[in-house]
């Protein structure tokens, strides 16, 4: 299932999500020592910490150290791979692993996760230029998280 994500001011949030949000900060800054401690001082049930606290996140922690996983089928043909990258690094993109088959077929699979923390392009860009290469016949978004 795709998720879709939306930027959404803090004054239209209901106020069990903002508190949500409080919770998760003094968890996070380490200000409490259990959940427990966290939705007691800022008032607000357990179950609503856990129904919320996936679902809900600062734009700052939205923004900073996402590694994102990409599947690539590519041409067998030499030099791919270090052109793939090229592109990756231009985009300021940490390889953090990569995983490539053994060509069959003239055709071999390439998995890469990168840390986008520091990328100075849009995904979205990252993914046109990477389509664009020609020896590049399908790129897919495996997984993303923090």
């Amino acid at each position: 299932m795709d998720k879709k994500f939306y930027l959404v001011r803090e004054d239209v949030l209901p106020e069990a999500m903002r508190k949500v949000l409080a919770a998760k900060e003094l968890i996070e800054r380490k200000k409490v020592d259990s959940v427990a401690d966290a939705v007691q001082l800022v008032d607000v049930s357990r179950s609503v910490f856990y129904k919320y606290r996936d679902a809900v996140f600062p734009f700052h922690t939205m923004v900073r150290e996402k590694i994102i996983t990409l599947f690539f089928h590519l041409e067998d043909r030499s030099g791919t791979l270090s052109k793939l990258l090229s592109v990756v690094a231009a985009a300021n993109c940490n390889v953090l692993t990569i995983h490539q088959t053994i060509p069959l077929q003239g055709r071999a699979n390439v998995t890469l996760s990168i840390s986008t923390s520091e990328m100075t392009m849009t995904m979205d860009e990252l993914l046109s230029q990477l389509k664009q290469l020609p020896f590049v016949e399908k790129v897919e978004i495996l997984g993303s998280g923090a």
